[in-house]
This record gives C-alpha cells, structure tokens and sequence, in this order.
C-alpha cells in the first residue's frame, strides 16, 4: 500500500516449507495395551509465502486452519517441525541464543487478538509502553523515556496524559491503541497482527485498521495480518493467502481475489461478507463442516465440502500452480472445470 516496496526491493520476510505438526498422541504404554496409533495434528503443513517491505500480507481462514500457529512460529513463541523462516536475509526460525535473537526481536513485534488480555492490568500505561524502550536500551533518562512515551501515545490517537492511567480504564479500541504504541516502541519495522479487530466493535474495528494503514505509511511498516473475516482486509492488503486445513489453497493480490476468486473454498468465504447492494438478503454460511485436522481427508481436504470435485479430487492432494496474479491449489481450476 505504500511506494517503499519499490524503494527497497526483495522480501523482508519468506517462509518456505513452514511445517509445525503438534504430537497428541497418548503416552507410550496406552498406546500399545489399547493398540492405539500416533495422534499427529499437522496444524501448519508445508507453508510458502513472501512478504515484501512495505507491504501488507493477509492470511485468512476458518477457526483451526493454521493462520494463528503461523503466526507464533513467525515471531519465535513456537518452534518449527520443518521448513525455514528467513527474515531480512537471515534464518531465524532456529536460532536458539537470547543474544542472536534480540535484533530480530526489536523488529518483529507482535499485536495480539485480545487487548483486555494482552496488557497488565497491574501497570499504568506508561510502564507497558516504557517496556520495550528500556528492554531493548534505547533511550535512557526518564525524561526522555518519558517524553518518547507520549509521542508514541500521540501516534495512536491518545495523548500523553494517558499514561497515568491504568488499562480498565479505557475501552476495547483504546486498549488496542495502547498494544500497538508498545509495538512501535522497539522501532519495529515488521509487525504480525494476530486477529487484532476480531474482539472489537464493528465501528471500531475500522478506525483500528485505518490508523494501522497511516502508521504503515508514516512509518513504512510491514504487515502480517492474521484474520477470519475476508471483509476486515480487503482494503489494506497488498496480497491475500488463503488457507484451508494447515494448507494454502489460493495466493493472490488483494483486488484480484475479490474480483474473481479461483478456489471453490475462497469463493464460500466470500459468499459470507454481507453485501450493501443486495438489500434484505442474509450472508450465505458456509457448507459443510471442516475436517478433523487429526484425521484430514485424502487428496484435497476440501473435497468433502465441494461442489466440483471429482474422483481426482479425493485421491490427489493438489499442490499450487500458478495463474493471474497468483497461484491456486486445485484440480478443478486447472482442469478448466470452474
């Protein structure tokens, strides 16, 4: 959404084969008295996507599909079963040592789902923003750090005042602001927000994404937007991945997906955004129930759920091929079936 993608090409950050397989299985000798098999649930499963600087990537999707463990694998709160993250040019995912992390962690910053959650209740405002500038020894003083808090408090739309007071004392949206000045007080230039909207009023819900969208230009931000809901993102993303079961099924550039989506799966999401032009009529829920991700279906994990598929649907898992402005995992679009 901003012109700094063509003043510093190349990806800020890239996943490629991102795998994160959780273990259920129950202990050893259960297993074997009750001749029970290994419970693997394959929550990310060989995941590949850039994010250029200055850009906005989405990933959307049901509740369970994934989007959220990528999320944590991204900034370091889960480990990885297989694949690389590489970001600004360095792997990442599996450096171990507190000390070889920390430059990475002062630019990837995370704004969580929950702002009544994700804030201390115990501290005022100012020690919560204070948190990171001290952590990462950027400005010393108090009145200096003092003064970086309330220009910080001033770019979310509070003022500087609003650090003597305690987070109960502000609503929903406030609360968020006050997550994201944390965020920008290590000098993050890469921020993953994990759902940052869905625990918000509609009506606030815009004015979040829209002053997430002016701090992006203002201070050239880049963005991982994890989110259910296709309409929170249509006007912020640069590109949109839809993901289905731990797996990508469609990656395409914002307009284009909405415009014309290819995957059966994406065309349903959309199908669920209320429409302003089509008075009275009630959004169309989704068909059919999603898998277990413990026991996926064969082939393609959405052929149980969809109106195209065919026997090479439920025998061959697809994998993604590339069309206009994208790339789309699905037999019945290469196959010209759409």
């Amino acid at each position: 959404m901003t012109d700094l993608a063509q003043e510093l090409p190349g990806p800020l950050l890239k996943l490629s084969g991102l795998k994160r397989h959780f273990d259920l299985s129950p202990p050893w000798i259960i297993r074997v008295l009750q001749s029970k098999p290994r419970l693997i649930l394959r929550a990310v499963d060989g995941v590949s996507f850039q994010i250029d600087r200055g850009r906005t990537f989405s990933l959307v999707g049901e509740s369970g599909c994934g989007k959220s463990t990528i999320a944590k694998c991204v900034v370091g709160l889960q480990g990885l079963s297989g694949g690389t993250i590489t970001f600004d040019g360095e792997e990442v995912a599996n450096a171990q040592s507190n000390k070889s992390m920390k430059p990475v962690r002062q630019r990837l910053q995370m704004v969580f789902q929950d702002p009544y959650a994700s804030l201390n209740p115990r501290w005022k405002v100012g020690s919560i923003v204070a948190e990171p500038i001290k952590a990462f020894g950027q400005i010393n003083g108090r009145e200096a750090i003092s003064e970086r808090i309330g220009e910080l408090l001033k770019s979310v739309g509070l003022t500087p005042g609003d650090a003597e007071k305690y987070p109960h004392e502000f609503s929903g949206g406030q609360r968020q602001r006050i997550s994201i000045a944390r965020v920008l007080a290590s000098n993050a230039d890469f921020i993953v927000c994990d759902e940052p909207t869905s625990a918000l009023d509609v009506s606030v819900q815009a004015q979040i994404l829209n002053l997430m969208t002016d701090l992006q230009e203002q201070f050239k931000l880049t963005y991982l937007l994890i989110t259910h809901d296709l309409s929170v993102v249509r006007h912020m993303s640069d590109r949109i991945g839809v993901m289905y079961l731990g797996r990508l099924v469609e990656v395409r550039d914002g307009e284009a997906l909405f415009e014309k989506p290819s995957h059966p799966y994406t065309r349903m999401l959309l199908d669920t955004i209320p429409r302003l032009d089509v008075i009275g009529q009630d959004s169309a829920p989704l068909g059919g129930e999603i898998p277990s991700p413990l026991t996926p279906p064969s082939g393609c994990a959405f052929h149980p759920r969809c109106p195209f598929a065919n026997n090479r649907c439920r025998e061959i898992r697809p994998d993604l091929i590339e069309i206009a402005g994208g790339e789309v995992a699905c037999h019945a679009v290469e196959e010209g079936r759409l």
